[in-house]
This record gives C-alpha cells, structure tokens and sequence, in this order.
C-alpha cells in the first residue's frame, strides 16, 4: 500500500508528464477554485454505462496494452 506522499508525489508527476507544466497548474487551480466534488464528478463521468459495461471496457484496454 502506498503512503499518501508517494499517492502525491505520482498523481502531480502524472498531471504534470500529461499536462505540462501551465496547464498542470492551471489544473490545480481550477479544482482548488471550484471546491471540485470528485464523489459528485464520479457520478456524473458515465452516465449511461454499468459496473459490468465499464469492467469490460477496463478489460479490454488493459488487453490492448498487454
């Protein structure tokens, strides 16, 4: 299990190899900004997909990575 310095530490190198560097703090900010609800955008990410639809689609990605 990781501690919550190494769940950081991955999720701003994460942000930051995607983002870049203005668009990863601009990003920061928005959600800081916004009171950003992740359970609330949670609900709100796949409308119209199952548990089981999402599964799949989790699978068969990870297939393609392989």
């Amino acid at each position: 299990m990781k501690t919550d310095a190494e769940i950081i530490h991955s999720g701003f190198e994460s942000i930051f190899s995607t983002l870049g560097m203005v668009d990863a703090e601009r990003f920061i900010m928005l959600i800081k900004r916004d009171k950003f609800d992740y359970t609330q955008w949670q609900k709100q990410l796949w409308p119209n997909e199952s548990v089981e639809s999402l599964s799949a689609l989790a699978q068969r990605d990870w297939e393609q990575s392989s």
